[in-house]
C-alpha cells in the first residue's frame, strides 16, 4: 500500500489575512505619526502660553494654525 506524505499547514487563510491587515495598520499609524504636521503641533504644544502669545496664537488655535492650508477648520 502506498502512502502519500503532503505538508499540512497549520495557518489559515483567515489568519495570514488578519496578519497581513495588521501589519498594514501598524504602517499606517507609523506613517501617521510621523507625519510632519504632527510633529509640529506637538513642538507648538511643547511651547508655554506666554510663547505661544508672542507668535500670536493660543493653545486653542494650535491646529488651525497648522492645518490652515488644508482644512476650513
Amino acid at each position: 500500500m502506498a502512502t502519500i506524505a503532503a505538508p499540512h499547514s497549520t495557518v489559515s487563510a483567515s489568519a495570514g489575512l488578519t496578519g497581513l491587515l495588521a501589519k498594514l495598520g501598524r504602517k499606517l499609524v507609523s506613517l501617521g505619526e510621523n507625519h510632519p504636521r504632527l510633529r509640529q503641533m506637538e513642538r507648538l504644544m511643547a511651547l508655554s502660553d506666554a510663547e505661544l502669545a508672542a507668535r500670536g496664537l493660543t493653545r486653542e488655535g494650535i491646529a488651525r494654525h497648522v492645518f490652515k492650508d488644508v482644512y476650513y477648520v
